[in-house]
């Protein structure tokens, strides 16, 4: 019995510290409204579960597909402040094993420190090679780095694994707009705000066919207005427009529901409205 205590309290210990992790309520529920993440509709054949981590500390979660080396989604409080946008892309060293650093690392920090060939990290995900020389694409930002208060926050965002290849226009514009203009309209009144957006697979590649390029891009945002008050609304994108519909939450889930032709989608706890 002794023996089997140690070993569920070492696997406890491995969890909490670790960054690729086996579920998230047992590792960073708290970025999760009442710590319930997105049901299994969505979930990829090949997934990783990301509590993402750096200098220490967890800043939000990332459900990645490991074949299309894209983020399903990446959940967050929304937290906006004054800041500069950081420049130093990063990725994810345990998506190769969980032997390798816990914390997102540059790529040139892995290659010179931790004996990693460029090959190995490829394998395990997308990296900086994947998005150079890009047409009518960029690097995407499922959780914008605009919605975090302070310098540490907002360059976690800017690891590969919180990104997809999104239509340039829709990015610099009707995306922009809704995550500044349309989100800051929204929170008013909220007390806590948590976030989901994600990416749907579409049939492109980008990177001779290593990185999916999303049919749809799409965010969900449930908030806290008091203890008996919440709010909740949605938008999708088609990922070759410059458009964003607005939705209720309930709308959202049907129309992924439909689009990934799996079970009902269920985003966020029942108790956030659907209508």
């Amino acid at each position: 019995m002794l023996s089997l205590l140690l070993q569920v309290s070492a696997s406890c210990l491995w969890l909490g510290r670790s960054e690729v992790v086996t579920s998230f309520e047992s590792s960073c529920p708290q970025f999760f409204f009442r710590e319930t993440p997105p049901n299994e509709a969505l979930e990829p054949e090949n997934p990783a579960w990301i509590c993402q981590r750096y200098k220490n500390q967890y800043y939000f979660a990332t459900l990645y597909d490991r074949d299309r080396r894209i983020p399903v989604y990446s959940a967050y409080l929304y937290q906006p402040g004054p800041g500069k946008r950081p420049k130093t892309w990063l990725v994810e060293p345990q998506l190769m094993g969980p032997t390798y650093p816990k914390t997102m690392e540059r790529e040139w920090t892995l290659l010179n420190y931790f004996n990693v060939s460029l090959e190995q990290l490829s394998k395990s995900q997308a990296t900086l090679q994947d998005y150079k020389n890009l047409t009518g694409l960029n690097r995407g930002h499922l959780n914008p780095s605009g919605h975090h208060p302070n310098s540490s926050s907002r360059t976690a965002t800017f690891t590969l694994t919180n990104i997809v290849p999104q239509d340039e226009k829709l990015n610099a514009d009707a995306w922009k707009n809704y995550e500044q203009q349309t989100m800051t309209r929204r929170t008013q009144g909220c007390n806590t705000t948590y976030v989901i957006v994600g990416a749907v697979p579409g049939n492109n590649y980008i990177a001779k066919g290593r990185v999916n390029k999303p049919s749809h891009i799409w965010s969900s945002a449930c908030c806290e207005v008091d203890t008996n008050h919440r709010k909740a609304w949605a938008v999708i994108a088609e990922n070759d427009k410059n458009k964003v519909q607005l939705l209720t939450l309930g709308e959202l889930e049907d129309v992924l529901t439909q689009l990934y032709r799996r079970d009902q989608v269920s985003l966020f706890h029942s108790s956030c409205p659907r209508e």
